[in-house]
C-alpha cells in the first residue's frame, strides 16, 4: 500500500533547501528573505480580509437606511407634504442631531454612519439643484438615490467575493494562527470529606476463648469463672459534647426562615453538614437560652432542624428539602415552622428545669476574671460605636492592612458589645476589673461563660501575658 503524504501539502516551509538564488548571495540570506516575504504576504492578506469585512459590515448598515429614505421620498410620510420637504428635513436632522454610532474601527477620524449618509445626500442635492419644478427635482433625487444604492450593492458583493477569495487562499497553507488546542484536561483532586464533630465509636474487639475439659469439674475452683468475650477490657462509651466550629457558628447566626441564604451557605461550606453538627447547634441553643439570649437560641434550633430534616430525607435530602422551602410549599413550610416552635418550647422547659435543679442543690457558682500574677493587668477595649463609612487607617504598619477586613472586625466587635446586658456594658466602660467581676458574679454561670468567650473572640478583653483564671465557685 503506497504511503499518502498529501496531508503535508498545506505545510509551508519557509527555510526549505529548494530555495535557489545567485551563487554570490548567501543561502541563509535568501532563506531569511523568503521568510520575510511569506510573513509580509500573510499580514497583507489578513489586513485586506479585515478591511473588506469591515467595509461590507458598514455598507450593510447604510444601505437599509438609504432604502428607507428612497421609499419615503416617493411616498412621503405625514406630516410631510412632499418628498422634497422630507428630503430637506432628513438632511437638516442629520446635520443638527447626528447619532454617534460609527463603524468599529481604530481610526481616530472615522466618520459616523450619519455623517456618511449626510455627505451622500448633500452630493445628490448639489447635483440636482438646477432642476426646475418640485416634482421633477423629487424624481431626480429618487433616481440618484437608486443609482447610488445600486453601486453600493454592487461594490458590497465585489468585496464579499474578494474577501472569500483571500480566505480560500489563506486556508491553502497551515500557519501558526491555525494551531489551536483541540482539548485540554487537568486533574483536580476531589475535596476531602469534612471531619465529623463527633468521633465515631470504635468497634468492639472480639476475643476467642479456649475451654479445657477436665475429668472432675467439681474440683475446679468455684471462684474461677468461665472466660467470655466480655473478659476483654473495653473502655466505656463516653458521650462527647460536639463543639461549634467557626463556620457552624456563622451558620447559626443566619436569620430564621431565610432558606436561600442557608442553602447557599451549606453549598459553600461542606463542613457544616457533618455528623454531630445538628447536636452542636442544639447545645449552643441550650447555652444561649440559659444565658438569656432567646433570639439566638431559637436561631440555633432552627438551623439544627434544617440539618436534621435534610439528613432524614435520604441521599439528596438537603436539596429536596430546600427546593420545597424555596419554592414556597405552604404545607412543608407549615410543618417545619410548627416543629421549630415546638422544639424551642421544649428547650425552654429544659432550661427552666435545669435552673430549678441548680437552685435546689444550693451553693451558687460564679465566674470571676483573675490575672495569673500580680504584674499582669486586664484591660477592656470598649468600642465607641460602629465603624465609620469612610474608614481611614493611619500609623506605621497599616499600609498592608485590608480596610474591608478591618471594617468587618470593628463591626463584629461592636455587634458583640451591643449584645451584652446594659449593666455589663456600663461596667466595661469603667475599665475596672472589680466592676466587671461584680456584674459577672450576678450572672448565671452559662451566661457569664458565654460573655467571657465573646470578650476574647471580639478582642474587647486584653491582657499582657498568660491567660485568665476561671475561679468558678470561689
Amino acid at each position: 500500500m503506497p504511503l499518502n503524504y498529501s496531508k503535508w501539502d498545506a505545510l509551508e516551509l519557509s527555510d526549505d533547501s529548494d530555495i535557489e538564488g545567485h551563487p554570490n548571495v548567501d543561502h541563509k540570506s535568501l532563506v531569511r528573505m523568503k521568510q520575510r516575504q511569506i510573513h509580509e504576504e500573510r499580514a497583507a492578506r489578513k489586513f485586506k480580509i479585515s478591511q473588506s469585512e469591515a467595509e461590507v459590515a458598514c455598507n450593510k448598515v447604510i444601505l437599509p437606511r438609504l432604502q428607507t429614505i428612497h421609499a419615503s421620498l416617493l411616498t412621503p410620510p405625514p406630516p410631510h407634504t412632499s418628498g422634497l420637504v422630507y428630503y430637506n428635513q432628513q438632511c437638516e436632522q442629520l446635520r443638527l442631531n447626528p447619532s454617534p454610532d460609527k463603524p468599529p474601527t481604530t481610526s481616530p477620524n472615522q466618520p459616523t454612519y450619519d455623517q456618511m449618509i449626510l455627505s451622500l445626500l448633500l452630493q445628490i442635492a448639489e447635483k440636482v439643484k438646477d432642476v426646475q419644478g418640485e416634482e421633477e427635482k423629487t424624481r431626480k433625487l429618487a433616481d440618484e438615490l437608486t443609482f447610488h444604492m445600486g453601486e453600493l450593492t454592487k461594490h458590497t458583493k465585489e468585496l464579499e467575493v474578494e474577501a472569500e477569495k483571500e480566505k480560500n487562499e489563506q486556508k491553502k497553507k497551515i500557519t501558526s494562527d491555525d494551531v489551536t488546542d483541540g482539548f485540554d484536561t487537568h486533574y483536580q483532586p476531589p475535596a476531602p470529606e469534612p471531619t465529623p464533630l463527633v468521633p465515631q465509636k470504635p468497634k468492639k474487639a472480639k476475643a476467642t476463648t479456649t475451654e479445657i475439659e477436665v475429668l472432675n469439674p467439681g474440683s475446679v475452683g468455684k471462684g474461677k469463672e468461665k472466660e467470655e468475650d466480655s473478659e476483654v477490657l473495653e473502655e466505656e462509651d463516653v458521650d462527647v459534647v460536639p463543639e461549634m466550629t467557626p463556620h457552624l457558628t456563622e451558620f447559626s447566626h443566619l436569620p430564621m426562615f431565610a432558606y436561600e441564604k442557608s442553602f447557599h451557605f451549606i453549598q459553600r461550606y461542606r463542613d457544616v453538614v457533618v455528623p454531630g453538627a445538628s447536636d452542636a447547634l442544639l447545645v449552643a441553643g441550650f447555652r444561649a437560652q440559659r444565658a438569656g439570649k432567646s433570639k439566638y437560641a431559637k436561631q440555633c434550633i432552627h438551623q439544627s432542624l434544617l440539618l436534621q430534616y435534610g439528613d432524614k430525607l435520604g441521599v439528596d435530602g438537603l436539596g429536596m428539602f430546600f427546593k420545597k422551602m424555596i419554592s414556597g410549599d405552604a404545607r412543608a413550610r407549615s410543618v417545619f415552622e410548627q416543629d421549630v416552635e415546638k422544639t424551642y418550647g421544649h428547650l425552654v422547659q429544659r432550661v427552666k428545669a435545669a435552673e430549678e435543679e441548680d437552685t435546689e442543690e444550693g451553693g451558687r457558682e460564679t465566674i470571676q476574671l483573675v490575672p495569673q500574677d500580680a504584674n499582669q493587668t486586664i484591660s477592656f477595649n470598649v468600642p465607641d460605636g460602629p465603624p465609620p463609612e469612610n474608614l481611614v487607617l493611619e500609623g506605621p504598619g497599616t499600609e498592608e492592612w485590608d480596610v474591608e477586613e478591618v471594617r468587618k472586625m470593628l463591626q463584629y466587635r461592636w455587634d458583640v458589645y451591643s449584645s451584652f446586658p446594659v449593666a455589663f456594658q456600663e461596667a466595661l466602660k469603667t475599665d475596672k476589673l472589680e466592676e466587671v467581676n461584680k456584674v459577672l458574679g450576678d450572672m448565671e454561670v452559662p451566661e457569664a461563660e458565654q460573655i467571657v468567650e465573646d470578650l476574647q473572640e471580639a478582642g474587647i478583653m486584653s491582657f499582657a501575658e498568660g491567660g485568665v483564671i476561671d475561679q468558678t465557685g470561689k
